[in-house]
């Protein structure tokens, strides 16, 4: 997920107004030489100040807009290797700001710069770019907070509006758990259909009572695959495959419910499942990280592709977890990482 950059025109404002902090003591002391006689008012002053505002604003911009916004929108490297090319890219625009510095003087006064003047000019970069480095994190520290509070308000506007959704298209739950009962008594001379309905009831009792709950552990989640898996397996026979390798100990590990579920509807929906080609779901873990991968052979006449399911499923590990569900597809698989979080 792209991070959204800082306002050009809140980087503009500090900047100017920064620039223009660090050039009062020389405006002062030139107002001091005129007013004393022992410098001419002609309009070279007002230049000398106009330029000097100028430059280290534009010096300012290109700190905070490096620091605040292209080293987070435009580079996606690990947090400690970015912090260092930052040191290194901004000790090198304050070096190349300083020698600009030095050439650029000679058209603006005659007279040479001084040891005194180059360790003054020196010393003044320097700490204006501390300023302007913690400045910039400040910034983004508040964009990217105001970016979390609006997007946690607009999932929990959707939330309301997805709860409103199931309430309006809900079945009464007690209705359907005996309609089941009733069906399951009526089929029991079938073994498969009695199986059948057993395995479709433990699905919506599932699903009934992780509805307000945020987390189940990977066991509970894997007993309810069970259940889905054995329809599919009923509709499809030896055409349809999972297989399923996750170490013990992460069983008692969290994550949202129904997210595998989510991942192996959505295989079974966009490949072909036939006897030429069946399909196939590997659900393992590599370390703290589920996998759902599947070889892709896409169906000649695809369903709708919303992709409501994987982009809800981004958002939930996104507000429920803080952390980022990874999608890889290549032309012949698909694979799907779930960090997991232990449980609480």
């Amino acid at each position: 997920m792209s991070r959204k950059p800082v306002k050009q025109a809140t980087l503009l404002r500090v900047s100017l107004l920064l620039a223009i902090l660090a050039s009062i003591p020389r405006n002062l002391f030139l107002y001091s030489l005129i007013s004393s006689g022992r410098m001419d008012s002609s309009g070279m002053w007002i230049v000398d100040i106009l330029f000097r505002i100028t430059f280290m604003a534009l010096f300012g911009w290109s700190i905070l807009h490096l620091n605040a916004n292209l080293a987070y929108t435009r580079i996606n490297w690990p947090p400690y290797l970015r912090f260092g090319a930052l040191i290194l890219l901004d000790i090198g625009m304050l070096i190349a700001a300083i020698l600009l510095w030095e050439y650029l003087h000679g058209f603006l006064d005659e007279s040479a710069l001084t040891q005194e003047d180059f360790q003054f000019l020196h010393f003044r970069y320097a700490i204006l770019l501390l300023v302007l480095f913690f400045i910039a994190r400040i910034l983004r520290l508040q964009t990217d907070q105001q970016e979390s509070l609006i997007e946690n308000e607009r999932l929990k506007q959707q939330n309301l509006q997805n709860e409103l959704a199931a309430f309006k298209n809900q079945v009464d739950p007690h209705f359907l758990f005996n309609s089941l009962n009733s069906l399951s008594s009526l089929v029991r001379d079938n073994e498969q259909a009695s199986q059948f309905v057993r395995k479709l009831s433990h699905m919506y009792r599932y699903i009934l009572q992780s509805g307000d709950t945020d987390l189940v552990s990977v066991a509970d989640e894997l007993k309810f695959l069970e259940s889905y898996t054995f329809l599919i397996r009923t509709r499809y026979r030896d055409r349809f495959e999972i297989d399923i390798r996750i170490d013990p100990e992460l069983m008692e590990e969290c994550i949202p419910p129904l997210a595998l579920q989510i991942l192996v509807e959505n295989a079974v929906k966009h490949n072909e499942i036939s006897e030429k080609n069946p399909l196939k779901v590997e659900i393992f873990n590599e370390g703290k990280t589920l996998v759902v991968s599947n070889k892709v052979r896409e169906r000649s006449s695809l369903p709708d592709r919303t992709g409501y399911g994987l982009t809800n499923l981004q958002k939930r590990f996104s507000l429920i977890k803080k952390t980022k569900v990874a999608i890889r597809r290549t032309d012949d698989a698909f694979r799907v990482e779930l960090p997991l979080k232990a449980a609480s």
